[in-house]
Formats: C-alpha cells, structure tokens, sequence
C-alpha cells in the first residue's frame, strides 16, 4: 500500500493508497516542536486504529510547505517502514512543465494539485486551495503551470482582524445568511465570508481574463471550500481529495 502525506502549515493530511484506491485518510496538527518519534507513534496509532499492519505500507510519499516537519516525517516514516519516501521537490518527475521564474519558488502543494487537476479535469483551469493561505493556480490547456496568486487564508484573515481590534470578539467562521447584520458578531461573520468570497471571484475573473478563456474550468479544495463554493457560481467542482490524489499520480510516474 501507499501511504501520501501532504504537510502544510496547519495540518498534516495523510492518506493510504491500495492501488487507486483511497480506503484511509487522516488529519494531524501541524507541530513543529514535536519530534519526529512522536509523530512515529502518531502514524502507528492512526494505522492501528483502522487495522492497517505496519508491514502492509510498501512505498510512501510526501509533499512538505514546512521544512522542519519534512525532516521529521522522513525520519519518522524510515524509522516505522524501513523504506525511504519520495519527496515532492527539484528532481522529481511531475510531468507538469512549470513556467515560473524560479521554479523551485512554488509550493510542493500547488505543482500537486495542478497535477491532479489536470489529470482529472484537463485543461485550461484554475485550482484554488483555501489552506492558511488560500492559493490559485492557473494551467494551461497543454498541462503548464502558469502561476498564480496567494492571499492570506481566511482563518488568518479572520484572526488579525480580531488580534487588532480590541472591542470585536473572536466568531465562529459560520454563514449568517445576510450581509445587512443588526448585531457585532454576525456582521464579523458577514464581512468575513462574503467578503472573502468577493475575493475568491475577483482572482478568478481577473485570471480567466489574462487566460483569454472565460470558459476556463475552476477547481476547489481546501478546508474552507465547501463554504465558500456554496456562495458563488464562480466554482465548478470541489475536490476534497485533490491533494492526496496527485501524490499518488506523482509517486506512479516516479516509481
């Protein structure tokens, strides 16, 4: 089986391939001061809990936004499975041509989900990712990586905005159905999610424009995605499992 790990600023995701299959998925707190023998007893734990023997993890990959937690998940995945994990970086074969100015700028995690997208949607498109910083990718009809833009995610924008104010109280991140609100908490939530929205659909107009398609097909994924996708015609299909998908892709075409 094939255990992928996508490591991002705020969380770990992992999940466990048989064949092409997804049959698990796992989320764990990004924490860089744990050690890499606690997330060693992490994963076992995670793969006990669902019957999965040690001994039935044959090949695993990662893709890393954090360098300390890569270093971590390395040893940690050598030390329970005795094997060495592929790493998404320079001199890994993604079959994706990447038309940056410095390639090895952009994040593992968007030449991952461009992968996927591609692979699954063709092309031209655009992946947003709304991870801590919500990311959109722009791909050509031939499978380049164009580029993108990053805006701080909106758990951060929502967080600075109550870090800064001293009267204005910390919300949940919830719709509430209006942006003509009559008390604090719901006009936060208002301006919050709407607002971001406005975003979301700025980027991706602006992007289909410099693309010259505005048939251009829109990707999601991300925690925040089902929320935000819900508010606007902008997004076509939401793809929970994007990320882990394209580590797989990437780890056949490598192995």
């Amino acid at each position: 089986m094939l255990l992928v790990f996508d490591a991002g600023n705020t969380n770990i995701v992992l999940g466990l391939y048989r064949q092409d299959e997804l049959i698990e998925s796992w989320r764990l707190a990004t924490d860089e001061k744990k050690s890499s023998d606690e997330y060693a007893i992490l994963i076992r734990q995670l793969l006990e809990f669902a019957n999965i023997k040690l001994s039935d993890v044959t090949d695993a990959i990662l893709s890393s936004v954090v360098p300390n937690i890569t270093y971590s998940l390395e040893y940690s995945i050598r030390k329970l499975f005795y094997i060495n994990p592929l790493v998404v970086g320079p001199g890994i074969k993604t079959g994706m041509d990447i038309k940056y100015d410095n390639p090895k700028q952009v994040g593992a995690d968007r030449i991952v989900n461009g992968v996927a997208a591609y692979e699954k949607y063709g092309g031209p498109l655009i992946v947003v990712d709304f991870g801590t910083a919500t990311t959109f990718c722009a791909i050509s009809k031939n499978g380049e990586y164009l580029g993108g833009s990053i805006v701080p995610g909106i758990k951060i924008s929502s967080d600075a905005l109550f870090q800064r104010t001293a009267r204005l109280p910390r919300v949940e991140l919830i719709k509430p159905g209006k942006v003509i609100c009559k008390d604090t908490v719901s006009s936060i939530q208002a301006g919050i999610i709407y607002g971001y929205v406005g975003i979301v659909e700025y980027i991706i107009n602006r992007m289909k424009k410099e693309l010259d398609n505005h048939s251009t097909k829109v990707i999601a994924t991300g925690g925040m995605a089902n929320m935000i996708a819900s508010e606007t015609e902008y997004i076509d299909t939401v793809d929970m499992t994007l990320t882990l998908e394209g580590l797989k892709i990437i780890y056949n075409r490598n192995k």
